[in-house]
């Protein structure tokens, strides 16, 4: 019925366990024989995959009960049906106790020692058998979370990539704010961290604020590297640069970093008592993300020399 049947017959009588050894032969069964519970507890460190235990009680050096204690009490056998063989019945109930599965008194029929055992053995192989299915479950599901992990990880990078390339864009636009959206990252994080956001939070602003000024590429060059003051309509166009990198960086919905970039594109340029642009917020109407992109942008322009202007020292 099943492959590789491991018994371990108990018992300080030779005879019985030979007579164990004829009843339960079978070309499935192996008998492995012990003469006390020492000599037990030492072959089940050395032969792995017991699958039932036939025990008897009194024994010399260590006796059946204290037998049965150790190997129930232990996370390594305490699942290996122990069918305790006595002669009487008044030792059942404390030998249930203990945690025996089963018992049978002698002198006992063939049959019905050979039914009992395999059926314990059935128990035993089956519960084995859900034992290792949810180790091969469970070994699989790490393998996958491992890989969605890594997937998730690799999407990140790639997310951030996409950022800083695209806040790259308006840098081809615009040579003398090269470093700009670099130290706007950089400094964002920083106060960010300072203002009290998390961390997640801080690098998803990290990676999106160098999205700020994207929208610069839809800017005519005439416009954005005049060297001096803009004309009243010029800054009506300079200002469509929030509308513009709101719209390229719009429908991110899955994108952390994208949705956080399109959100400070549109607000970095208002402020707090509402005169800012494109739509007049005011307070906190205005993200927190764009109120500390619009911190460090200004910060950095101040500290940075422009076509329309020199750089402020103190």
């Amino acid at each position: 019925m099943f492959d590789d049947v491991k018994i371990l017959a108990v018992d300080d009588d030779t005879m019985n366990l030979d007579i164990l050894e004829v009843m339960l032969s079978d070309n499935n069964n192996r008998l492995v024989k012990a003469e006390n519970g020492q000599m037990a507890l030492d072959l089940l460190r050395s032969e792995p995959d017991i699958d039932v235990i036939l025990l008897d009680l009194e024994m010399p050096v260590m006796n059946g009960y204290e037998t049965i204690q150790i190997i129930k009490q232990s996370a390594e056998w305490r699942e290996i049906p122990v069918i305790v063989v006595t002669a009487g019945t008044h030792e059942v109930t404390h030998t249930l106790a203990l945690g025996a599965n089963d018992f049978i008194a002698k002198p006992y029929n063939s049959e019905e020692l050979r039914l009992r055992v395999m059926n314990h053995v059935r128990s035993k192989k089956l519960s084995d058998l859900a034992k290792n299915m949810n180790r091969v479950l469970e070994a699989e599901v790490v393998k996958k979370t491992a890989a969605l992990q890594t997937a998730l990880s690799q999407s990140q990078k790639a997310e951030y990539e996409i950022s800083l390339r695209l806040g790259k864009a308006s840098d081809f636009r615009d040579q003398e704010t090269g470093m700009h959206t670099r130290r706007i990252s950089e400094l964002s994080r920083q106060l960010a961290v300072f203002a009290g956001m998390t961390l997640e939070e801080s690098e998803v602003l990290k990676f999106a604020s160098p999205l700020h000024d994207v929208g610069k590429i839809g800017i005519p060059d005439k416009i954005l590297l005049k060297p001096g003051k803009l004309e009243a309509f010029e800054f009506e166009i300079m200002k469509q640069h929030t509308t513009i990198g709101g719209k390229i960086l719009s429908d991110a919905e899955n994108l952390p970093v994208i949705q956080a970039g399109g959100i400070i594109a549109l607000q970095h340029h208002e402020k707090w008592d509402g005169s800012g642009y494109p739509d007049g917020l005011k307070g906190f109407e205005i993200h927190p993300f764009a109120r500390v992109v619009s911190i460090v942008d200004v910060f950095d322009a101040l500290l940075s020399e422009r076509p329309y202007k020199k750089a402020f020292f103190h």
